[in-house]
């Protein structure tokens, strides 16, 4: 379920969220950003195969090992095993047709 979420998004530089199984976006006009909406979904997959709590606790884990490594918030972000699989693969509108379990394991 997509729901825009101007309030709770407007002071950050975050334009879409997942928080299973809401896809929050910070403006309404990104309903139709087909890759966005792609990207958000693969997070959507991926938070199913882990059982969600899990995949909070793996991300969280992940982005402050990432942060501790690279003292940058941003390259931690995109360094994280779930948004580099989702940032690969977001501009191919069939990828979640083929994807194989658990393939964010790849991007590690």
């Amino acid at each position: 379920m997509i729901i825009n979420c101007q309030r709770l998004l407007k002071n950050t530089k975050i334009s879409g969220i997942t928080l299973f199984p809401f896809i929050l976006l910070r403006r309404k006009s990104d309903r139709h950003n087909e890759i966005l909406i792609n990207h958000e979904k693969i997070h959507i997959r991926q938070q199913l195969e882990l059982l969600i709590i899990p995949f909070y606790i793996w991300y969280l884990s992940e982005y402050y090992l990432k942060y501790l490594k690279y003292r940058n918030p941003q390259l931690a972000y995109r360094n994280i095993s779930f948004e580099r699989e989702a940032h690969a693969n977001e501009q191919n509108p069939n990828y979640l047709e083929k994807r194989k379990f658990w393939s964010f394991l790849k991007y590690l």
